[in-house]
């Protein structure tokens, strides 16, 4: 036979995607209990961790079934509380009404109903067992679930000196009990949707009903419905849906471990939003000054705060603008830097076969690059990097002249200003930013700074977080709002809530307007 090339074989027939197997939404159970199974085994392809156990109802001949995924379930529960009481149970009772059968046989407190074969495999992908009974169409969803978790630990991306030592887990029921322990009111609300249309992810919105806004709460809610994914992994991609721009370099929400960091936003009427599966919480809407802020400046007195968080905005100021000053004074205004330090500078710079801009690109990218290193690699071996690395990659550029030694003390200084930001996400913004100032500082000298910082401005001014202001409380200026952003004033003279998420009350302005009419 001759032999046929690839091209010519006979191309195999596989399914196309609308004929393979796919949950078709509205369908309703079946009464038989065979052909409900044999739909479960079809739909899933028979996998190993599948457990179907059929029995009989104890003291009678009906049958029953058990369908649970072993991997996601308490064994312990369904075997005790669930199969054994049916085996067991002697008691003469009419099972042709399955609201009996969970009334007085089954021992398990979170049980609902539902005949609908989507909501079924959901529930039972979820970590749910699922009771059928032969002639009914109605299914009863027992909540089994009991997936092996990860111990409450003190968070490793906020470390604080003072302050509790839980952090939130991958279980979103667990990280709900968490802010229940912190506010205790019983106008703490959770509202779940499902969201991912291949994998479905439970994202939980909680907020103090009559504190928050009804205004932030309700886009909230209509953005997280508007989410069109396959998958939601983690609460980045729900961040990265909802946020108002996509183009904006600072986040627009805050991203947190910490329990007490999202009850205090709750109390000030913010929203939070849980995800299952990640530690990893959002706050909206925030401002630009709340991603410079600290639970710390509030667990220490006022005066070490104060202190703290401007030594934050001193940090920030030195990681965004020192390269670029360094580069603007040394290529187009050197008449501005002292007689000594110029000749300094000069001396040091001898030998250096670059200009300031590109010697400052170099170790600041080979900054950034050892940033990146230490961050990916094991936590002890990471540090040992970023000091290791930073100590021989300087010491030997010195010596060869690649670069000067004030350009490394520049750098140092600009790399430990850049660790005083609390935020990782806002940090990430002005390590971006820093290169749009020395590209500025190369082309325009002090001018370019000035341009540049002039559209950093229009930027945040322009910029909202659902609604909110960014630029919030300095444009708009809200003084009240004063006393707890650059500075931290006595905890009893801050407000409880801050004067943008306050509800305006209705009844007292409609009466302060009748009172100037008459």
């Amino acid at each position: 036979m001759p032999r046929t090339s690839f091209f010519n074989r006979r191309k195999m027939k596989t399914k196309k995607p609308e004929q393979q197997n796919q949950i078709k939404t509205g369908i309703e159970l079946g009464t038989e209990l065979k052909e409900n199974l044999n739909n479960i085994k079809t739909l899933l392809d028979k996998p190993n961790d599948l457990v179907i156990r059929e029995t009989s109802l104890g003291g009678t001949d009906y049958k029953c079934a058990i369908v649970y995924l072993s991997g996601l379930v308490d064994q312990n529960l369904v075997n005790n509380n669930i199969l054994k009481v049916i085996q067991s149970n002697k008691s003469e009772i009419d099972s042709s009404r399955i609201d009996e059968v969970f009334q007085e046989i089954i021992a398990i407190t979170d049980i609902k109903k539902g005949n609908k074969f989507d909501e079924v495999i959901y529930s039972l992908l979820s970590g749910s067992t699922l009771f059928y009974l032969d002639g009914m169409d109605t299914v009863l969803i027992l909540a089994t679930s009991g997936r092996e978790e990860r111990s409450i630990e003190e968070p490793q991306s906020e470390a604080l000196i003072r302050g509790p030592r839980e952090g939130f887990v991958e279980s979103v029921q667990t990280n709900i009990a968490l802010i229940r322990q912190d506010i205790k009111n019983p106008n703490l609300r959770f509202k779940s949707h499902d969201v991912g249309k291949i994998s479905k992810r439970t994202i939980v919105v909680s907020y103090i009903d009559g504190i928050v806004n009804p205004i932030i709460l309700q886009e909230v809610n209509r953005r997280l419905k508007s989410i069109d994914l396959d998958v939601v992994s983690e609460s980045g991609f729900v961040e990265q849906w909802i946020e108002d721009s996509f183009l904006s370099p600072f986040p627009q929400m805050i991203n947190t471990e910490r329990p007490d960091r999202v009850s205090s936003a709750l109390l000030q009427g913010k929203v939070g939003i849980l995800v299952d599966g990640t530690p990893f919480a959002l706050i909206a809407p925030i401002t630009y000054s709340e991603t410079l802020k600290s639970l710390e400046d509030y667990y220490e007195r006022w005066i070490v705060g104060t202190l703290i968080r401007l030594l934050r905005y001193v940090g920030t100021f030195i990681a965004l603008f020192l390269p670029a000053i360094y580069i603007a004074l040394v290529s187009y205004h050197q008449g501005l830097i002292p007689t000594q330090l110029a000749f300094s500078i000069a001396t040091t710079r001898e030998g250096v076969p670059f200009p300031s801009f590109v010697e400052a690109m170099l170790m600041i990218i080979t900054m950034e690059i050892l940033q990146e290193a230490g961050a990916r690699l094991p936590k002890n071996l990471g540090q040992t990097i970023g000091i290791v690395g930073g100590l021989v990659i300087g010491e030997s550029a010195v010596s060869a002249n690649i670069v000067s030694p004030i350009m490394v003390i520049v750098v140092a200084l600009t790399a430990i200003s850049s660790f005083t930001n609390p935020s990782y996400s806002a940090g990430i913004g002005f390590r971006m930013l820093r290169f749009f100032f020395m590209i500025a500082a190369a082309i325009f000298g002090l001018y370019g700074i000035i341009l540049a910082y002039i559209m950093l401005n229009i930027h945040i001014v322009n910029l909202k977080s659902f609604g909110i202001p960014y630029s919030t409380p300095f444009a708009p200026a809200l003084l009240k709002d004063w006393k707890d952003s650059a500075i931290r004033a006595p905890i009893t003279m801050l407000e409880k809530q801050p004067t943008y998420m306050k509800i305006e009350d209705k009844k007292k302005k409609s009466t302060g307007e009748e009172k100037k009419q008459t």
